[in-house]
């Protein structure tokens, strides 16, 4: 059962691990670029765009600085920062980087980073990591155990008495869910892998080293799933297998009519010992009927965006607020400039918050993406917050 437990602990923290290296590996480019007086204030057409960067001359600092062979290599390097929302372009008018004389700039510089409840623990984790380095005879030690020497590792309950110390937490049991938190995102681990962490004497260890000077060409090496690259077939932003950790979302085949059913919502890996309210306490299946995905577009004819947008024409604006849960936001996106609602999960999220079928996109958190296709518009779903803020435009109902 132990050994049930590390594989399902380890199946879970995978993808999110790999997040955490995204987001740590991104943070240490943007203080050299910062360091190097790269990132800066700059002019443009009597305008001041403060802590940015350009496009070419960063392609040229990566390649002198051996960062990347080559500025075909470097421009894959920095689009994967883009698609994960590290950076984006300070007017965000271009969804590619480019090797041109374009401002982008770290989303963390302007406030406009996601903080979903990820990347929070990944920071927090990060903040508590460097506290622990730099205090010295703390808690966190190389220890001998099973006859095998471990590095940064904490007995459970030495930490609990730093964090309360610290003031990083107020309570033993805030200690406790906190540590399990870290666990669950692959930021801690039990030393052998069988066990959550629990205020006690076992001894935990600290799976990531936040100083480890990672090298941008390891952005290129991972394993995250990608939007498919078919502009025919539609996408759909529902997690697939969300029970065992995957951060793969579930895409239709234009070949094939595919039945979404609704999958297990988050449940607790550890039999109900997980308490930080991230999980619920036992998985609860959706009775919600499947949503049949046709592969044929739902749209009776092609609508250009300025009959979208004609003043007194045919469509009114609407505007949903849908909060993600563990499966996704439950619709379907297909179609090119604009993008238009192909299918909605009756039991997911959109569904509740009122959107309908044959809707047409107009913006995402604000971001105009009427010229967007599908694929563009769902990674901005997917790399932006949980809560998703989307206004699209429906035709309007016939007068009687």
């Amino acid at each position: 059962m132990m050994e049930g437990l590390g594989k399902s602990l380890q199946g879970k923290s995978a993808a999110l691990e790999r997040m955490a290296e995204v987001l740590v590996t991104g943070e240490q480019l943007r203080l050299c670029l910062h360091e190097g007086k790269v990132i800066k204030d700059r002019r443009h057409h009597l305008r001041t765009y403060p802590n940015c960067f350009v496009a070419k001359e960063l392609i040229d600092w990566l390649i002198e600085h051996k960062e990347a062979p080559d500025r075909a290599t470097a421009i894959r390097i920095m689009q994967k920062l883009l698609d994960q929302s590290i950076i984006h372009h300070v007017c965000d008018e271009h969804m590619e980087f480019k090797d041109m004389k374009l401002f982008y700039r770290f989303r963390i510089d302007d406030g406009t980073f996601p903080m979903d409840n990820e990347a929070k623990v990944f920071m927090r984790g990060q903040r508590i990591y460097e506290k622990l380095m730099s205090t010295d005879n703390g808690p966190m030690q190389t220890r001998h155990e099973g006859g095998r020497d471990y590095d940064r590792t904490l007995v459970a309950s030495e930490f609990v008495d730093w964090l309360l110390q610290e003031g990083e937490v107020a309570t033993r049991e805030e200690a406790e869910q906190l540590g399990q938190r870290l666990l669950e995102h692959g930021i801690l681990q039990h030393v052998t892998n069988q066990s959550p962490f629990v205020d006690g004497q076992l001894l935990f260890q600290f799976r990531m080293n936040f100083r480890r000077r990672r090298r941008l060409m390891e952005l290129l090496t991972d394993r995250c799933p990608s939007i498919p690259e078919n502009h025919d077939s539609p996408f759909c932003l529902r997690r697939q297998n969300p029970n065992i950790g995957s951060n793969s979302f579930q895409s239709v085949s234009p070949s094939k009519e595919v039945k979404m059913v609704s999958a297990v919502r988050r449940s607790s890996m550890t039999s109900g010992c997980s308490t930080n309210g991230f999980y619920g306490s036992s998985p609860v299946l959706s009775s919600s009927p499947p949503v049949m995905c046709n592969p044929k577009s739902v749209l009776k004819k092609k609508v250009t965006p300025e009959e979208l947008l004609s003043p007194g024409g045919a469509y009114v604006k609407k505007t949903f607020t849908i909060v993600g849960d563990a499966v996704g936001w439950g619709f379907v996106v297909r179609g090119c400039k604009p993008c238009h609602i192909q299918a909605v999960d009756p039991g997911g999220p959109a569904a509740a918050a009122g959107m309908k079928v044959c809707q047409f996109v107009i913006s995402v958190n604000g971001l105009n993406v009427l010229a967007l296709d599908y694929r563009t518009v769902s990674k901005l779903i997917l790399t932006g917050p949980r809560t998703v803020v989307m206004e699209v435009m429906e035709e309007k109902e016939a007068d009687h």
